[in-house]
C-alpha cells in the first residue's frame, strides 16, 4: 500500500537508532531518498537541538530545503537550521516548574532543565551522568535551582528509579490537572512540558507552516512521548519494539525493529 506523505517525523531513541545510537545504511539512504523526492524529513526527539544535530549529519540532508527543520524537546521547540534560530517555542510556567522541584526535592527527586548545549541540573547525581551519556551536553550545577527556572523553561526532567517515578508522576498529574503535559520518556525520566504540548502538536505546527494538511503527515515512534504525534499523524507508524499501547494507536506497526531498518524497510515498501 502507497502512503502519500510530504513530511515524516522521527523519533530518535529505539525508533530512528540502534542501540549503538547509529543510523543504518538502509535506513540513510531510504530517508535521503526522500529528502531528494521533496519530501520533509524531520528528527523529533526529547534532545535538545545541539544533541540531535549529530544525526541529522550523518543523513547529510540539512543543507537541503527538506532537512532544515528539528523538533526538540518532545516538541517544546521547532528550530530551522538555515535561520539558525527556533521559530517555535512553548514554555512550563515558573509556578508549576516551582511546585514540582519542590516535590521532587521532598522525595529525593534531583531535577533538571536545559538550553541547546547544557544540562542544568539541581544536583550532580547519576542520573544526569546518564543524561550526559545520551546526549553529550555540557553540565553546570545549578546552586539557586529555583531561582533559574522561576521564570519558565521549556520542559523540566526529574530523573530517578522507575518505580518511584511512576508514584510520583500520578501525583503530579493529580495536582497539576492542564497546568502541564507529565509522562515519562524513557523509565527513569519524567518528563513536566508545557501544557497542550508533544511531538504531535509540534508536527502539525510546522505542517501548518509549510502548508502541508495533516493528511499527509508521517510520523514514527515506539514510546509514551511519541504518543502524541502517533495519535495526531495522518499516517502513524509504531516501531515492532514499541509499547504494546503505542502499537494499538497507531495506523501501521513495522515489520522490522530499531536494530534491523525498521524505518527504513517501512518507508521503501510504503512510501517510496
Amino acid at each position: 500500500m502507497k502512503l502519500d506523505a510530504k513530511i515524516i517525523a522521527l523519533d530518535l531513541d529505539d525508533t530512528l537508532l540502534t542501540q549503538d545510537l547509529k543510523i543504518t545504511p538502509l535506513t540513510v539512504e531510504a530517508l535521503q531518498e526522500c529528502a531528494r523526492r521533496g519530501i520533509y524529513v524531520v528528527m523529533c526527539s526529547g534532545r535538545v537541538e545541539n544533541a540531535i544535530l549529530p544525526y541529522v549529519r550523518q543523513l547529510d540532508i540539512a543543507g537541503t530545503q527538506a532537512g532544515r527543520y528539528i523538533i526538540s524537546m518532545n516538541g517544546a521547540t521547532i528550530y530551522d537550521m538555515h535561520l539558525r534560530q527556533q521559530i517555535y517555542s512553548r514554555k512550563v510556567d515558573g509556578d508549576v516548574l516551582l511546585y514540582a522541584f519542590h516535590e521532587a526535592e521532598k522525595r529525593g527527586f534531583s531535577c533538571q532543565v536545559y538550553d541547546p548545549s547544557t544540562i542544568y541540573p539541581s544536583s550532580d547525581n547519576e542520573w544526569v551522568r546518564l543524561d550526559i551519556k545520551f546526549c553529550g551536553l555540557k553540565m553546570h550545577v545549578c546552586e539557586d535551582f529555583a531561582d533559574f527556572i522561576k521564570d519558565g523553561q521549556n520542559k523540566m526532567v526529574i530523573p530517578g528509579d522507575p518505580e518511584k517515578l511512576q508514584v510520583f508522576q500520578e501525583d503530579l498529574r493529580r495536582e497539576l490537572g492542564d497546568r502541564a503535559v507529565v509522562f515519562t520518556s524513557k523509565p527513569f525520566f519524567l518528563e513536566i512540558m508545557p501544557p497542550h504540548c508533544g511531538k504531535g502538536e509540534a508536527l502539525l505546527e510546522l505542517a501548518d507552516r509549510l502548508h502541508i494538511p495533516q493528511s499527509q503527515t508521517m510520523a514514527f515512534g515506539d514510546s509514551m512521548n511519541d504518543e502524541s504525534m502517533i495519535r495526531l499523524a495522518g499516517h502513524s507508524v509504531a516501531m515492532k519494539n514499541g509499547l504494546p499501547y503505542i502499537q494499538q494507536i497507531a495506523h501501521h506497526v513495522t515489520e522490522f525493529d530499531n536494530e534491523h531498518d525498521g524505518v527504513g524497510q517501512f518507508l521503501l515498501k510504503h512510501v517510496l
